[in-house]
């Protein structure tokens, strides 16, 4: 499987998944030029993309989706609870090939899929795992809290994508930000901080994880370096040694991530 982050962060994210049969992508909250420059730069052609995935309805991860689909023919997979409110989403656009899913569990091609509910102010948003050749790749991002059923899913996989939305300092001392918007990020249906990311981590450590993608990081609460050395810093306090036991790798919203090639 080989995997990267086109874009991550509160102004578009999608995410590129290949196997030796599948081309998918993660959600497409960016515009459709936007999307087939990032391919392009990959070399991938948009009509040889098999199918778009959506976690849920919020504009940063569907914005190019249903003129995406109807450009290039990519089935739209979504959950029914999801569909329901696509629909109204997407009224004005038109939808086509959708694949309405009842199940968590599923196949696209050689990828053995399995979502799984997040907790997130929205009517239904999920995480996915992607299993192929021996090799398990897990995403959850737009969360406010972990549980066991979440880590459960996420345990044993080879490569995590994680939401490290926020500094929590960083919010609360935001000018720009109501008290309402801090209250919203902050709560358990909000996103993960950077601290609250680091105690997943801490414990998927545990669970066989050895490399993980810090995602959707905030541009006005967050930064790069600052995601990642509050991480690290925490994880070595623990004892857990970032570039030794586990491998932290951090996603950005306007450039393409590392590609990570699983064999």
């Amino acid at each position: 499987m080989k995997v990267v982050t086109l874009a991550s962060g509160s102004k578009g994210n999608s995410t590129y998944l290949e196997t030796d049969s599948v081309k998918i992508l993660i959600d497409l909250g960016l515009s459709l030029k936007q999307i087939e420059q990032k391919l392009e730069v990959l070399q991938v052609n948009p009509s040889s993309i098999d199918a778009i995935l959506l976690t849920h309805e919020h504009s940063d991860h569907i914005k190019g989706v249903a003129f995406f689909a109807k450009k290039y023919g990519a089935k739209i997979y979504a959950h029914n609870l999801l569909w329901e409110v696509l629909q109204n989403k997407l009224k004005d656009k038109a939808v086509t090939n959708k694949i309405v899913l009842f199940s968590d569990d599923f196949i696209i091609g050689d990828l053995a899929i399995s979502s799984f509910e997040l907790p997130h102010d929205a009517v239904y948003c999920v995480g996915y795992s992607f299993i192929n050749d021996g090799k398990k790749i897990s995403i959850a991002t737009d969360l406010g809290h972990t549980n066991s059923r979440i880590m459960e899913k996420l345990k044993n996989s080879t490569l995590v994508i994680l939401e490290a939305n926020h500094d929590e300092h960083l919010l609360r001392n935001n000018p720009k930000y109501p008290i309402y918007l801090k209250n919203r990020i902050l709560s358990s249906k909000g996103h993960l901080s950077n601290i609250t990311a680091a105690e997943t981590i801490l414990e998927l450590a545990s669970y066989n994880v050895k490399q993980i993608v810090l995602a959707h990081l905030s541009e006005e609460n967050n930064a790069p370096e600052v995601a990642y050395n509050t991480i690290k810093k925490f994880l070595l306090e623990k004892g857990v040694e970032e570039g030794k036991h586990i491998f932290v790798d951090v996603a950005t919203q306007n450039k393409i991530g590392n590609i990570f090639n699983l064999k």
